[in-house]
């Protein structure tokens, strides 16, 4: 049999992608929310500007691999959707008030749970069951009218891509032009600091995470040639995911896990083989039930807010990017925002507290 008609080739590229990003997330200790507290806090910009690199990496490698004709992120429905404004505004402050709570996002919980933290456990447990009932249960009745109901329809220049969308207002296609004058901008942005410059473990693990994303848009483009089945063309995210590899360890559903799922198991994999190599895998649960609580909602929040905004830190921060979905940067701020409010809520007392004028 042909193995690149194969319906096992997508989870097990997945698998192996997901070995590799998660071995070097944990060897760089590569989180969003680490990463903007160090920012708000300390002044260390290193963090954030891996991430973006990671942007900028998967921007490159996708938008080259496009113009080859040898991916499609156009096809993805992060650029076909409708623009779901509110879900991503809604959606983007609940996942980030919940990665505040939780200290990381759906990723990093994969990547400490390789390490063995049960708390990430219960986090990806929670995050699974409400990212569900957003998609297809009881939460997606309210989400429905709410956010897919008065999502923008930008199916008159092709979908809601950057370029799809300045293409069609120009007349010509300038889909290669804009991305590499957005990848152009977040690399000067990245590298204007000279500490930053000097930081090659981190450059060269922000590089192999872009590149694993951009991966993701070959491998599914390939397969949606080759196969006789329905492929999604995707890339990386990680809270549908998640809740489809809980349904695929739980439930024979008829049919082979996809490379999302292939790609969550890989992560998780590839941070314990790097614990393992460190001698970091120890045992870590929650102190008390206000922890056990705080995980739990953090958790929740994460899984429908994931939804409603169609993705993650890297579902929206670096794979949305890659494929220029303009609802990237509205989630982005969203989430920071959200973040924002988490933290002054666990430091202040209140959600609102960062909003405050302090008085002189």
């Amino acid at each position: 049999m042909d193995f690149a008609a194969s319906p096992w080739l997508l989870p097990l590229a997945g698998l192996l992608a997901g070995i590799v990003m998660g071995y070097v997330a944990r060897s760089q200790r590569f989180c969003t929310m680490s990463s903007l507290e160090r920012l708000w806090y300390a002044g260390d910009g290193t963090g954030v500007r891996t991430w973006m690199l990671a942007a900028a990496t998967a921007l490159i490698f996708t938008q080259t691999l496009h113009a080859f004709g040898w991916a499609t992120p156009n096809e993805s429905f992060y650029v076909r959707s409708g623009f779901a404004w509110s879900g991503a505004i809604l959606g983007g402050v609940m996942f980030g008030f919940g990665m505040a709570l939780v200290g990381t996002c759906g990723f990093g919980a994969l990547v400490r749970l390789g390490g063995g933290s049960l708390r990430s456990l219960i986090v990806l447990m929670v995050l699974a069951l409400s990212a569900l009932s957003a998609q297809k249960g009881l939460i997606a009745q309210a989400r429905v009218p709410f956010v897919d109901a008065v999502a923008i329809d930008m199916s008159f220049a092709g979908g809601q891509s950057l370029g799809l969308i300045l293409s069609y207002l120009a007349g010509v296609d300038l889909q290669f032009f804009v991305a590499a004058l957005v990848a152009g901008g977040l690399l000067w942005w990245i590298f204007a600091d000279a500490r930053y410059r000097g930081q090659y473990r981190a450059i060269a693990a922000g590089t192999v995470i872009g590149g694993v994303i951009a991966f993701g848009w070959f491998i599914t483009a390939w397969a949606a040639e080759t196969s006789f089945e329905v492929v999604q063309i995707e890339a990386g995210s990680f809270v549908v995911p998640v809740a489809d590899t809980l349904l695929h360890l739980v439930t024979f559903t008829g049919s082979v896990p996809d490379y999302g799922v292939g790609l969550v198991i890989g992560v998780v994999i590839g941070s314990s083989l790097n614990a393992l190599f460190r001698r970091q895998v120890r045992w870590e649960a929650c102190d008390d039930a206000r922890e056990l609580s705080r995980h739990l909602l953090g958790g929740f929040l994460m899984g429908v807010g994931g939804v409603l905004s169609m993705g993650c830190t890297i579902g929206q921060g670096v794979t949305a990017v890659s494929a220029m979905a303009i609802s990237a940067p509205l989630v982005l701020a969203s989430i920071f925002i959200g973040a924002r409010m988490g933290l002054s809520y666990l430091i202040e007392g209140s959600p609102l507290a960062v909003f405050s004028v302090p008085r002189s």
